[in-house]
């Protein structure tokens, strides 16, 4: 009996032993990838959201979770920062947009990768469907394109004799020319005439301002692009130089002295963003998470903008908007 109870005492201990130490050992704290085209300081709302949708699931960067900041400023430098995600043998990366996912998936087939935003995740080659991805990339689409018809159907509220609109974008932009054609459609119900102007580089943006200027616009739509994120400050400048009412597609213009937005809430699709790092932590595969669709749409004016064109804004228009800047 006195060595049975001896036994039992040993193996009690020894698995207390076994428990503690596999206590005191240090739990493997997640690194994610974060990679952009952008810069930084562009960025800067929209991570805030992405933080906070992780704080929502439980994660506190720097405690139980590591981001690694990855900005290329530009297109040049992906290629090269997306292999060093990728060396460092991230649990997950998460892109800033179309160009940053581009560039991973070129890096990678079985590291998941997370979009944040994109127009057209099927035209791009992302994934194989909305509903079943089937590879190693999944996220959010901003469904862009299909906004257009509402933003155009903005601008003839706010110019009720609005005859023609000059149309400024990238037409290599994934998700332009199906932007188009929505302006077509809603430029027609509404007998508006289009002129399009295709920016090619940050050289080309000032010179195709004049141009359209010439033109007298009633109002300029501008679509998607990195490129002419890249260029917000001077394009709101231009815009304000020339009197020109600017419809924008992200509220980051709006917030720098653009006139107005109406588009999917950017800073929404971060945050969501962080619900799919936590089920790929969790086990998930990327193949089998559905790419969400906009949830949240936001309408941004400033009215001090307004003032400085010569623009009364409609109340009724006023009365809808999420955000007015005074």
């Amino acid at each position: 009996m006195v060595k049975k109870t001896v036994v039992v005492l040993l193996v009690v201990l020894a698995l207390a032993s076994l428990r503690l130490a596999e206590a005191q050992q240090p739990k493997k704290v997640p690194r994610i990838g974060f990679l952009t085209a952008a810069s930084a300081s562009s960025q800067a709302s929209r991570l805030d959201a992405f933080r906070q949708g992780l704080r929502e699931l439980g994660y506190v960067e720097g405690k139980n979770i590591v981001i690694e900041y990855r900005y290329a400023e530009g297109l040049d430098r992906l290629p090269a920062l997306a292999a060093e995600l990728v060396r460092l043998k991230v649990a997950v990366i998460v892109t800033g947009g179309a160009a940053g996912t581009r560039t991973a998936k070129q890096a990678t087939t079985t590291i998941p990768i997370v979009m944040t935003q994109d127009p057209d995740p099927v035209g791009n080659g992302f994934v194989a469907s909305l509903a079943r991805p089937g590879g190693n990339i999944t996220g959010l689409s901003t469904l862009a394109p299909e906004l257009s018809g509402k933003q155009m159907e903005l601008l003839k509220e706010i110019a009720p004799k609005l005859s023609r609109v000059a149309v400024l974008g990238d037409s290599n932009f994934p998700g332009n020319a199906e932007a188009r054609r929505e302006a077509e459609l809603a430029a027609g119900a509404f007998k508006v005439q289009l002129q399009y102007l295709d920016v090619r580089s940050h050289e080309d943006i000032e010179a195709l301002f004049r141009a359209a200027s010439k033109e007298r616009p009633d109002a300029v739509l501008l679509l998607s692009s990195s490129l002419v994120f890249s260029q917000r400050t001077n394009i709101v400048q231009l815009a304000s130089k020339m009197r020109l009412p600017v419809m924008y597609y992200a509220a980051e213009f709006v917030e720098d002295g653009g006139l107005m937005c109406y588009a999917a809430s950017r800073a929404d699709s971060f945050r969501r963003a962080a619900t799919f790092v936590d089920k790929i932590l969790k086990g998930a595969k990327p193949a089998d998470l559905p790419v969400e669709q906009p949830m949240k749409f936001e309408l941004v004016i400033n009215l001090k903008t307004a003032k400085q064109i010569g623009l009364t804004i409609p109340q009724s228009v006023l009365y809808r908007a999420d955000r007015v800047i005074k």
